[in-house]
Protein backbone atom coordinates (compact mmCIF):
# COMPACT_ATOMS: atom_id res chain seq x y z
CA UNK A 1 0.00 0.00 0.00
CA UNK A 2 1.17 3.52 -0.82
CA UNK A 3 2.66 5.35 2.19
CA UNK A 4 0.54 8.47 2.01
CA UNK A 5 -1.94 10.40 4.14
CA UNK A 6 -4.78 12.75 3.28
CA UNK A 7 -6.65 15.10 5.58
CA UNK A 8 -10.31 14.89 6.49
CA UNK A 9 -11.05 17.91 4.31
CA UNK A 10 -9.34 16.29 1.35
CA UNK A 11 -11.39 13.12 1.85
CA UNK A 12 -14.55 15.26 1.97
CA UNK A 13 -13.60 16.96 -1.30
CA UNK A 14 -12.74 13.68 -3.02
CA UNK A 15 -16.06 12.10 -2.04
CA UNK A 16 -18.00 15.20 -3.09
CA UNK A 17 -16.42 15.39 -6.53
CA UNK A 18 -16.68 11.63 -6.99
CA UNK A 19 -20.37 11.57 -6.11
CA UNK A 20 -21.10 14.54 -8.38
CA UNK A 21 -19.33 12.88 -11.31
CA UNK A 22 -21.72 12.35 -14.17
CA UNK A 23 -24.75 12.28 -11.85
CA UNK A 24 -25.12 16.04 -12.27
CA UNK A 25 -25.28 15.72 -16.04
CA UNK A 26 -27.76 12.88 -16.52
CA UNK A 27 -31.48 12.80 -15.76
CA UNK A 28 -31.22 11.08 -12.41
CA UNK A 29 -34.30 9.17 -11.17
CA UNK A 30 -36.49 10.47 -13.99
CA UNK A 31 -38.56 7.28 -13.90
CA UNK A 32 -40.24 9.01 -10.94
CA UNK A 33 -41.06 11.96 -13.25
CA UNK A 34 -41.66 15.21 -11.32
CA UNK A 35 -40.94 13.36 -8.07
CA UNK A 36 -37.36 12.60 -9.11
CA UNK A 37 -36.03 14.92 -6.41
CA UNK A 38 -37.93 12.94 -3.75
CA UNK A 39 -36.42 9.68 -5.05
CA UNK A 40 -32.98 11.28 -4.72
CA UNK A 41 -33.77 12.29 -1.12
CA UNK A 42 -34.94 8.77 -0.25
CA UNK A 43 -31.88 7.24 -1.91
CA UNK A 44 -29.58 9.57 0.02
CA UNK A 45 -31.16 8.77 3.40
CA UNK A 46 -31.21 5.03 2.66
CA UNK A 47 -27.52 5.08 1.73
CA UNK A 48 -26.64 6.09 5.30
CA UNK A 49 -27.02 2.45 6.36
CA UNK A 50 -24.52 1.32 3.70
CA UNK A 51 -22.10 4.09 4.65
CA UNK A 52 -22.29 3.14 8.33
CA UNK A 53 -21.49 -0.49 7.43
CA UNK A 54 -18.45 0.59 5.38
CA UNK A 55 -17.28 2.77 8.27
CA UNK A 56 -17.60 0.02 10.88
CA UNK A 57 -15.57 -2.34 8.72
CA UNK A 58 -12.96 0.39 8.40
CA UNK A 59 -12.83 0.77 12.18
CA UNK A 60 -12.19 -2.97 12.55
CA UNK A 61 -9.45 -2.89 9.89
CA UNK A 62 -8.18 0.72 9.84
CA UNK A 63 -4.95 -0.07 7.98
CA UNK A 64 -6.44 -2.35 5.32
CA UNK A 65 -8.27 -1.61 2.09
CA UNK A 66 -11.55 -3.30 1.15
CA UNK A 67 -9.90 -5.95 -1.02
CA UNK A 68 -7.50 -6.81 1.83
CA UNK A 69 -9.84 -7.20 4.79
CA UNK A 70 -12.32 -9.23 2.75
CA UNK A 71 -9.83 -12.10 2.87
CA UNK A 72 -9.67 -11.87 6.67
CA UNK A 73 -13.45 -11.93 6.98
CA UNK A 74 -14.48 -14.75 4.62
CA UNK A 75 -11.19 -16.56 3.98
CA UNK A 76 -8.33 -16.37 1.52
CA UNK A 77 -9.78 -18.07 -1.59
CA UNK A 78 -13.38 -16.75 -1.47
CA UNK A 79 -11.98 -13.38 -0.32
CA UNK A 80 -9.77 -13.11 -3.39
CA UNK A 81 -12.66 -14.05 -5.66
CA UNK A 82 -14.92 -11.42 -4.08
CA UNK A 83 -12.10 -8.86 -4.17
CA UNK A 84 -11.66 -9.53 -7.88
CA UNK A 85 -15.40 -9.02 -8.41
CA UNK A 86 -15.15 -5.68 -6.62
CA UNK A 87 -12.29 -4.69 -8.91
CA UNK A 88 -14.48 -5.53 -11.91
CA UNK A 89 -17.28 -3.47 -10.38
CA UNK A 90 -14.97 -0.48 -9.92
CA UNK A 91 -13.65 -0.85 -13.47
CA UNK A 92 -17.20 -1.03 -14.85
CA UNK A 93 -18.18 2.14 -12.99
CA UNK A 94 -15.07 3.97 -14.21
CA UNK A 95 -15.75 2.87 -17.80
CA UNK A 96 -19.35 4.04 -17.61
CA UNK A 97 -18.39 7.49 -16.30
CA UNK A 98 -15.64 7.77 -18.91
CA UNK A 99 -18.18 6.92 -21.61
CA UNK A 100 -20.65 9.49 -20.25
CA UNK A 101 -18.10 12.30 -20.26
CA UNK A 102 -16.83 11.28 -23.68
CA UNK A 103 -20.36 11.35 -25.10
CA UNK A 104 -21.01 14.72 -23.45
CA UNK A 105 -17.87 16.25 -24.97
CA UNK A 106 -18.79 14.90 -28.41
CA UNK A 107 -22.33 16.25 -28.13
CA UNK A 108 -21.51 19.75 -26.95
CA UNK A 109 -17.86 20.45 -27.83
CA UNK A 110 -16.25 18.09 -30.36
CA UNK A 111 -19.03 16.76 -32.61
CA UNK A 112 -16.64 15.76 -35.39
CA UNK A 113 -14.08 14.01 -33.18
CA UNK A 114 -14.15 10.19 -32.82
CA UNK A 115 -15.22 9.00 -29.40
CA UNK A 116 -12.08 6.84 -29.17
CA UNK A 117 -9.82 9.89 -29.41
CA UNK A 118 -11.71 11.83 -26.73
CA UNK A 119 -11.79 8.88 -24.33
CA UNK A 120 -8.12 8.11 -24.99
CA UNK A 121 -7.13 11.67 -24.05
CA UNK A 122 -9.27 11.49 -20.91
CA UNK A 123 -7.64 8.17 -19.98
CA UNK A 124 -4.16 9.63 -20.38
CA UNK A 125 -5.04 12.36 -17.90
CA UNK A 126 -6.51 9.80 -15.50
CA UNK A 127 -3.47 7.53 -15.73
CA UNK A 128 -1.08 10.42 -15.12
CA UNK A 129 -3.03 11.58 -12.05
CA UNK A 130 -3.27 8.10 -10.55
CA UNK A 131 0.46 7.53 -11.02
CA UNK A 132 1.18 10.68 -9.00
CA UNK A 133 -0.48 9.14 -5.95
CA UNK A 134 -3.42 9.79 -3.67
CA UNK A 135 -1.90 12.92 -2.09
CA UNK A 136 -1.48 14.69 -5.44
CA UNK A 137 -4.96 13.61 -6.43
CA UNK A 138 -6.38 15.03 -3.20
CA UNK A 139 -4.59 18.38 -3.62
CA UNK A 140 -5.82 18.63 -7.21
CA UNK A 141 -9.36 17.90 -6.02
CA UNK A 142 -9.13 20.77 -3.53
CA UNK A 143 -8.40 23.22 -6.35
CA UNK A 144 -11.14 21.85 -8.59
CA UNK A 145 -13.68 21.83 -5.76
CA UNK A 146 -13.81 25.61 -5.37
CA UNK A 147 -13.68 26.20 -9.13
CA UNK A 148 -16.61 23.85 -9.78
CA UNK A 149 -18.72 25.25 -6.95
CA UNK A 150 -18.18 28.86 -8.01
CA UNK A 151 -19.34 27.98 -11.54
CA UNK A 152 -22.29 25.97 -10.21
CA UNK A 153 -23.51 28.73 -7.88
CA UNK A 154 -23.12 31.35 -10.63
CA UNK A 155 -25.08 29.17 -13.05
CA UNK A 156 -27.96 28.60 -10.64
CA UNK A 157 -28.13 32.32 -9.82
CA UNK A 158 -28.39 33.14 -13.52
CA UNK A 159 -31.14 30.57 -13.96
CA UNK A 160 -33.13 32.12 -11.12
CA UNK A 161 -32.71 35.73 -12.29
CA UNK A 162 -33.52 34.73 -15.88
CA UNK A 163 -37.02 33.81 -14.78
CA UNK A 164 -36.83 30.38 -16.38
CA UNK A 165 -38.01 28.38 -13.39
CA UNK A 166 -41.60 27.20 -13.36
CA UNK A 167 -42.26 25.29 -10.16
CA UNK A 168 -45.66 24.20 -11.41
CA UNK A 169 -43.77 21.55 -13.40
CA UNK A 170 -43.13 19.81 -10.09
CA UNK A 171 -46.84 19.31 -9.52
CA UNK A 172 -48.76 17.21 -8.73
CA UNK A 173 -46.48 15.81 -6.07
CA UNK A 174 -46.63 12.03 -5.63
CA UNK A 175 -49.06 11.78 -8.55
CA UNK A 176 -48.31 8.05 -8.91
CA UNK A 177 -48.05 7.37 -5.20
CA UNK A 178 -45.10 6.86 -2.89
CA UNK A 179 -44.55 3.30 -4.14
CA UNK A 180 -43.12 4.51 -7.47
CA UNK A 181 -40.75 6.89 -5.70
CA UNK A 182 -39.53 4.14 -3.37
CA UNK A 183 -39.08 1.72 -6.26
CA UNK A 184 -36.98 4.24 -8.20
CA UNK A 185 -34.99 5.16 -5.10
CA UNK A 186 -34.12 1.58 -4.18
CA UNK A 187 -33.47 0.41 -7.73
CA UNK A 188 -31.57 3.48 -8.94
CA UNK A 189 -30.48 6.36 -6.70
CA UNK A 190 -29.49 4.19 -3.75
CA UNK A 191 -26.83 2.56 -5.92
CA UNK A 192 -26.04 5.45 -8.26
CA UNK A 193 -24.54 7.67 -7.12
CA UNK A 194 -24.78 7.17 -3.33
CA UNK A 195 -23.98 3.47 -3.04
CA UNK A 196 -20.87 3.91 -5.18
CA UNK A 197 -19.12 5.49 -2.20
CA UNK A 198 -18.00 1.93 -1.44
CA UNK A 199 -14.99 2.70 -3.65
CA UNK A 200 -13.69 4.87 -0.81
CA UNK A 201 -13.27 1.75 1.30
CA UNK A 202 -10.06 1.52 -0.75
CA UNK A 203 -9.03 5.04 0.33
CA UNK A 204 -10.12 5.15 4.00
CA UNK A 205 -6.78 3.66 5.19
CA UNK A 206 -5.02 6.79 3.88
CA UNK A 207 -7.01 9.18 6.09
CA UNK A 208 -5.26 10.75 9.06
CA UNK A 209 -8.14 10.69 11.56
CA UNK A 210 -10.07 7.41 11.56
CA UNK A 211 -12.62 8.57 14.15
CA UNK A 212 -13.81 11.48 11.99
CA UNK A 213 -14.20 9.39 8.85
CA UNK A 214 -17.90 8.69 9.46
CA UNK A 215 -18.75 12.37 9.97
CA UNK A 216 -16.81 13.32 6.84
CA UNK A 217 -18.50 10.71 4.65
CA UNK A 218 -22.00 11.44 5.96
CA UNK A 219 -21.46 15.18 5.45
CA UNK A 220 -20.23 14.70 1.88
CA UNK A 221 -23.12 12.39 0.99
CA UNK A 222 -25.65 14.81 2.48
CA UNK A 223 -24.18 17.77 0.59
CA UNK A 224 -24.25 15.81 -2.65
CA UNK A 225 -27.81 14.69 -2.07
CA UNK A 226 -28.93 18.28 -1.55
CA UNK A 227 -27.01 19.41 -4.63
CA UNK A 228 -28.54 16.68 -6.80
CA UNK A 229 -32.03 17.44 -5.47
CA UNK A 230 -31.66 21.12 -6.33
CA UNK A 231 -30.26 20.25 -9.75
CA UNK A 232 -33.20 18.01 -10.64
CA UNK A 233 -35.70 20.57 -9.33
CA UNK A 234 -34.08 23.21 -11.54
CA UNK A 235 -33.95 20.91 -14.56
CA UNK A 236 -37.61 19.96 -14.26
CA UNK A 237 -38.60 23.54 -13.48
CA UNK A 238 -36.86 24.85 -16.60
CA UNK A 239 -37.29 22.03 -19.13
CA UNK A 240 -40.35 20.23 -17.82
CA UNK A 241 -40.66 16.51 -17.15
CA UNK A 242 -40.82 15.43 -20.80
CA UNK A 243 -37.73 17.31 -22.02
CA UNK A 244 -35.75 16.39 -18.92
CA UNK A 245 -36.53 12.72 -19.50
CA UNK A 246 -35.62 12.86 -23.18
CA UNK A 247 -32.44 14.92 -22.84
CA UNK A 248 -29.21 12.94 -22.53
CA UNK A 249 -27.70 15.76 -20.46
CA UNK A 250 -30.55 17.85 -19.03
CA UNK A 251 -28.31 20.13 -16.95
CA UNK A 252 -26.49 21.32 -20.06
CA UNK A 253 -29.82 21.81 -21.82
CA UNK A 254 -30.92 23.92 -18.86
CA UNK A 255 -27.78 26.04 -19.05
CA UNK A 256 -28.40 26.55 -22.78
CA UNK A 257 -31.74 28.14 -21.89
CA UNK A 258 -30.19 30.98 -19.85
CA UNK A 259 -30.92 34.44 -21.25
CA UNK A 260 -30.07 37.44 -19.11
CA UNK A 261 -30.09 41.17 -19.82
CA UNK A 262 -30.31 40.59 -23.57
CA UNK A 263 -26.66 39.65 -24.02
CA UNK A 264 -25.79 36.82 -21.64
CA UNK A 265 -27.00 33.59 -23.21
CA UNK A 266 -25.89 30.16 -24.47
CA UNK A 267 -23.45 29.64 -21.59
CA UNK A 268 -22.71 26.05 -22.59
CA UNK A 269 -19.45 25.43 -24.44
CA UNK A 270 -21.09 25.86 -27.86
CA UNK A 271 -22.03 29.41 -26.99
CA UNK A 272 -18.44 30.65 -26.69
Amino acid sequence: MEKARISGWQLFVLITLFEIGSAFLVGLAMDAKQDAWIAILVGMISSYALIFMYYRLHRYYPDLALTEYIEKIIGKVPGRILAFLYVLYFANGAARVLRDFGAMLLTFVYPDTPLFIVNALLMLGIIYTVRQGIEVMARSAELLFFFIYVLAVAGFILIFVSGLLDFSSLKPMLENGISLVLRVAYSQTLYFPFGEVIVFAMIFPYTKNVKKTALIVFSAITLNGINLMITMIVNIGVLGVTLTSRSAFPLLSTVQSIQFAGFLERLDSQGF
